[in-house]
């Protein structure tokens, strides 16, 4: 099979090769899948520059969620165990872990429904508690993991407040749904989220940038609010003041879903139902901007690392046609 392999650290246009390789032999309690779309997350290319909480052992082959294939016709979205990761035509994952494609979404589709909406749904609802009629301010609105949040909140009743990076940006934010869009390269991001909320701020603050956007937040958090740190794209990770969260009583909340998979898998399993009953109602749809070949995945990642891209970047490891393409 095809695949594409990291055998040096790097960045990601330059250290993935793709190459002929044997297919992974699944192991005890694993399955094999046959690739029919992996979705490019920014982890991805953290990998490759070795910066990820995950170091798998070189070479490697990144792609962190699937929608994949069993031997029997099952259409299921996975994380493929790694080193073997989804930017190949087979990977294998732990059986247990498997999820069923919601029928209402596509392949690239059914793929972006998981580790960013989980992240999503676990950081806004069983972190943050958002309800209905709050402010959320999502940071990297456009963006794969913000956009997730972006309809999250929506979907939940909570007024949306996105914030993102240019004016291209700004229109995808647009048409997420975002009640208003602030384009922090034209605008002062602090003043217009106090006054669009008449000087209160926002009760729920969804941050995968760090960095300058982590100190906006603890500007513009509402009193008892609630700040949700995903990530930290910007590349700097913020170091808080306790002192001040004390003043305005708000709260920091961390979120790493990945360890609910092993903490409390129920969980896991219960948000897919959440989310799958979204998609079903059209409540959720996952943006997908682009749908590369394989042979574009290398590219495709470097300009996810580069933060150029809006939503999910997919990558179909074989041409499809119809609505599971």
């Amino acid at each position: 099979m095809q695949a594409w392999q990291v055998h040096e650290i790097g960045e990601p246009g330059e250290v993935m090769r793709l190459a002929d390789v044997a297919r992974p032999a699944s192991g005890d309690g694993q399955v094999l899948l046959k690739v029919r779309a992996a979705n490019i997350n920014f982890p991805d290319a953290l990998m490759c520059r070795g910066q990820y909480q995950v170091r798998p052992p070189l070479p490697f082959t990144p792609g962190l969620e699937i929608c994949g294939e069993t031997e029997d016709g099952r259409r299921v979205i996975a994380n493929p165990a790694l080193p073997y990761g989804g930017f190949a035509e087979y990977a294998v994952a732990d059986a247990a872990a498997l999820r069923d494609a919601p029928d209402a979404l596509d392949d690239a589709e059914s793929a972006a429904l998981h580790i960013g909406y989980q992240t999503g749904w676990f950081g806004l609802h069983r972190r943050a508690g958002l309800e209905a009629g709050e402010t959320l301010l999502v940071h990297a609105a456009a963006g794969g993991v913000g956009s997730a949040a972006v309809q999250l909140g929506k979907a939940a009743g909570a007024t949306v407040i996105g914030v993102v990076g240019g004016a291209a940006k700004a229109a995808v934010a647009r048409e997420l749904g975002c009640d208003m869009v602030i384009d922090r390269r034209e605008q002062d991001v602090i003043a217009a989220v106090k006054e669009a909320t008449g000087g209160r701020g926002a009760d729920v603050i969804y941050d995968p940038v760090g960095g300058q956007a982590y100190a906006q937040s603890a500007k513009v958090v509402a009193f008892e609010g609630r700040i949700v740190i995903v990530g930290f794209a910007s590349g700097t990770i913020p170091s808080p003041a306790l002192n001040h969260a004390l003043v305005k009583n708000y709260s920091i909340l961390g979120l790493h879903w990945g360890l609910y998979n092993t903490k409390n898998p129920k969980l896991v399993q219960h948000c897919h139902e959440q989310l799958t009953d979204l998609a079903a109602r059209g409540a959720v749809k996952p943006l997908v901007s682009e749908r590369v070949p394989l042979a574009g995945a290398a590219d495709a990642v470097q300009r996810v690392a580069d933060g150029v891209t809006t939503g999910r970047v997919a990558v179909l490891p074989v041409p499809r046609n119809g609505a599971t393409a």
